[in-house]
């Protein structure tokens, strides 16, 4: 087994909770108010900012190109295609970028970028860099799978674009590709940077559940 997949099998537990949450459970069979999906969209455009930031340094602190282009298709899927959806959702619920980046992070979600920011100022080099951003790009897609395959009929609300974005053929392309990184980043690791890679790994899955639970709850301020 290799070592991003010890990661994941490590904090899979962590994904179920999160796929079997308030939010997503009600995502799954429509029922979700979309007060609550409305604070996700700003929650996760405040998110996206500082998840970018993480990238930031990592290209900041990349020994080669190879890393520097990982960063920067990173970068570009958050800013095109991923961003593509999240407009789409602010458009729909009258929202405003400019207003929104005014806005602050909820507690849960501080935490969580704190957390990723944090690895990525600390890292050796790109393990643990990328220890923090994976449970994310990963997380969403061994979810959203699950939760379109187990329940085809969200494709049918107003929560399928945004499903389907995450469950699809290249989004699992894009996340091997990452997966590929990561493996060669954390190769002839020492056991302690190991430890402390999987720690970075299963604290952020553990961010992601936090989110979820936060976003059962509508923002007051938009």
């Amino acid at each position: 087994m290799s070592f991003v997949e010890q990661c994941v099998q490590d904090s899979l537990p962590i994904w179920e909770q999160c796929l079997n949450s308030p939010f997503l459970t009600a995502m799954a069979d429509g029922s979700l108010p979309e007060e609550c999906f409305k604070g996700y969209i700003v929650d996760d455009s405040l998110y996206l900012r500082e998840y970018a930031r993480v990238f930031a340094y990592g290209i900041l602190y990349a020994k080669d190109m190879e890393e520097i282009r990982t960063y920067y298709s990173l970068l570009s899927f958050v800013n095109e295609s991923e961003d593509s959806t999240r407009r789409y959702y602010v458009h729909r619920y009258g929202l405003d970028d400019e207003a929104i980046q005014r806005l602050p992070l909820r507690p849960q979600n501080q935490a969580y970028v704190d957390r990723m920011l944090q690895a990525a100022k600390d890292s050796e080099g790109p393990a643990e860099c990328m220890m923090a951003c994976l449970p994310c790009m990963l997380s969403y897609g061994w979810i959203f799978e699950r939760l379109l395959r187990e329940h085809p009929q969200v494709q049918q609300t107003v929560y399928g674009r945004f499903v389907s974005d995450y469950a699809g053929d290249y989004y699992e392309k894009l996340c091997k590709e990452w997966i590929g990184f990561a493996e060669k980043a954390c190769a002839n690791l020492s056991e302690q940077r190991k430890e402390t890679c999987m720690k970075i790994f299963r604290d952020c899955s553990e961010h992601e559940l936090h989110f979820w639970e936060m976003s059962m709850q509508p923002r007051a301020d938009v």
